[in-house]
């Protein structure tokens, strides 16, 4: 499947939903996007109209992808750091690929366009980001370039004894 990616597109109706019906997807296929299922794209809609509301005031940036009939199938939020010392590296938020693009490429071909947004922005330097332990996502990440460079043991809690590992990747972009 080709899958067409967009940094800030415009944020009509359509993408809206799609972003909220892709996360709640991702979230019920198991993906680590910060909820634990089950949930409903209304579940969703506040954390989502939070970050489109970044959007608009131009802290974030979205990187969309979108299949041949348009669907948004693919996205990352791009956040700049509001502390005076962390101007030169984004954080990397809210990356999902529909589970049916799985093994395709689909997600590397997106953590490329975040690289390359990002490198188009002036000053930038780095992307950080964090993924949860025990879903093979570290290795995903560090097969795009990144490597770990910190590990907090354990302060995930996804439900009564189950603790994960919150893992911060790095990719140096210059």
């Amino acid at each position: 499947m080709s899958v067409r990616f967009e940094p800030d597109p415009a944020i009509t109706p359509a993408v809206r939903d799609g972003i909220c019906a892709l996360w709640a997807e991702v979230t019920n296929a198991g993906g680590a996007v910060g909820y634990v299922p089950p949930v409903t794209p209304e579940d969703i809609r506040p954390e989502l109209l939070r970050r489109l509301a970044a959007l608009a005031e131009g802290r974030d940036r979205l990187i969309a992808g979108r299949d041949a009939e348009g669907r948004v199938v693919a996205t990352a939020f791009l956040t700049r750091n509001e502390h005076p010392l962390y101007p030169h590296w984004l954080w990397v938020y809210t990356v999902m690929v529909h589970p049916s693009l799985h093994g395709r490429g689909v997600g590397r071909a997106l953590m490329a366009a975040v690289a390359g947004t990002a490198r188009a922005m002036d000053g930038i330097i780095g992307l950080r980001l964090t993924c949860r332990g025990g879903t093979g996502l570290s290795r995903f990440y560090e097969s795009c370039g990144y490597r770990e460079i910190g590990r907090a043991p354990r302060a995930i809690r996804l439900g009564p004894g189950d603790y994960r590992d919150d893992v911060t990747m790095w990719l140096d972009l210059d």
